[in-house]
């Protein structure tokens, strides 16, 4: 249903400056004109990161920081309703060259960008901030995701590459999943399958950061 998400409320992470979030997402309709979130971290409405498919069916990741911290707008855009994409944005604020601190890639492929405002050089993000809360499928009371989402990763202190997630089928020539890929989660990260539909906030990084299912 459209107001179905999850949440739970981030500890003290272990990086403020790097991570990962990757996902398998399907719309069950053209976003045309609304936003659908992915994941949020959200302190208030002048604090926030999210990560959306937006009015524009663009990918679309920003750190709101009374005022706009970082944006990454993709020239793709995406229409196919039928079609599974895997999502996959990493940042590193550490880096020296700015254009480096932070990626999307769809499908395993870097994009380019119609918008882009680089974090500042060591910068503090949202994604990881001790007691905000990190959502799945919403923002705050609005903009949720309408359709399916499948291996949700989130990553706390690593910038990982789409490789990391997923490869390409070498029968097929088809973009597929790692099912269990090799990563360092972190303190806050997570891994939600969503296979059980009675169990939708389960994670299975090892981590045991369940989430709160509401809607």
């Amino acid at each position: 249903m459209a107001s179905t998400h999850l949440s739970r409320t981030n500890t003290s992470g272990t990086s403020t400056q790097k991570g990962t979030i990757s996902v398998w997402i399907k719309s069950s309709e053209e976003p045309s004109g609304n936003n659908q979130t992915t994941l949020a971290s959200w302190g208030d409405a002048n604090n926030h990161g999210a990560l959306l498919w937006n009015g524009s069916d663009k990918i679309d990741a920003f750190d709101y920081q009374s005022g706009y911290a970082s944006q990454l707008q993709t020239n793709a855009v995406l229409r196919d309703c039928s079609a599974w994409y895997h999502i996959v944005y990493s940042w590193d604020t550490t880096l020296s060259t700015a254009n480096d601190r932070q990626k999307i890639y769809i499908n395993g492929i870097e994009q380019t960008y119609s918008t882009r405002t680089n974090y500042s050089s060591g910068a503090t993000t949202s994604w990881n901030a001790n007691s905000y809360s990190m959502r799945v499928g919403a923002l705050n009371s609005s903009s949720y995701f309408s359709g399916s989402m499948t291996h949700v990763h989130f990553i706390d202190g690593t910038a990982y590459a789409a490789s990391t997630f997923g490869e390409t089928d070498s029968t097929s020539g088809i973009w597929k999943p790692k099912t269990s890929p090799s990563v360092t989660y972190g303190n806050n990260g997570f891994f939600l399958k969503m296979e059980n539909a009675s169990a939708m906030g389960t994670d299975s990084s090892g981590n045991s950061n369940t989430f709160t299912v509401s809607g």
